[in-house]
């Protein structure tokens, strides 16, 4: 286990792995083995091997406060992943009644869909995180400014639609993208 301590502060995650493994064949009931190689796997990219470790952990001790907050950390972050791969590709609106043009355009590029996405969800966090009512409806109007304006240039010589997009988006979260 401190090899495995040794060899995870040396950023060599493999042969820390490989010791958890060890020293998990000889006592599987470590809890704190179980959590260790989770982090390992989660920093390696391995979501599954690391819930199952963290599971493994709280398990075998419910009161482990450190493998319980990442197994619920990375519960979270599977679910957002899962929850954006739902909707990927899809626009913030029902392309079934998609009647413009520019929308029609928007449902068929999926590029251009997960931007659309991505403006309405900023728009309505900066609106609902505006300081007073009159700051709210002046961030709103700049978003059917937008719209109207995207809807009238779509199609015209020059237009383009991903750069405009874009550009709101940045307008929405800032340079900093927040």
């Amino acid at each position: 286990m401190a090899r495995a301590g040794a060899y995870d502060r040396k950023q060599s995650i493999d042969r820390a792995i490989a010791d958890y493994d060890t020293a998990l064949k000889l006592d599987p009931s470590l809890a704190d083995a179980h959590n260790a190689r989770g982090e390992l796997w989660r920093r390696k990219g391995d979501r599954p091997k690391a819930i199952l470790d963290f599971g493994a952990a709280v398990k075998l001790d419910p009161n482990h406060a450190a493998a319980r907050a990442n197994y619920k950390s990375l519960s979270l972050e599977l679910e957002r992943i899962g929850a954006m791969m739902a909707v990927a590709g899809k626009p913030s609106f029902d392309c079934r009644k998609a009647h413009r043009p520019v929308e029609k355009a928007i449902c068929a590029n999926p590029t251009l869909a997960d931007l659309d996405r991505e403006i309405v969800a900023s728009t309505f966090r900066t609106v609902r995180e505006a300081q007073n009512p009159r700051q709210a409806r002046e961030l709103q109007r700049a978003q059917d400014q937008f719209i109207a304006r995207r809807n009238a240039d779509f199609g015209k010589p020059g237009y383009d639609l991903e750069k405009a997009m874009r550009e709101r988006l940045q307008r929405i979260n800032g340079v900093d993208g927040y």
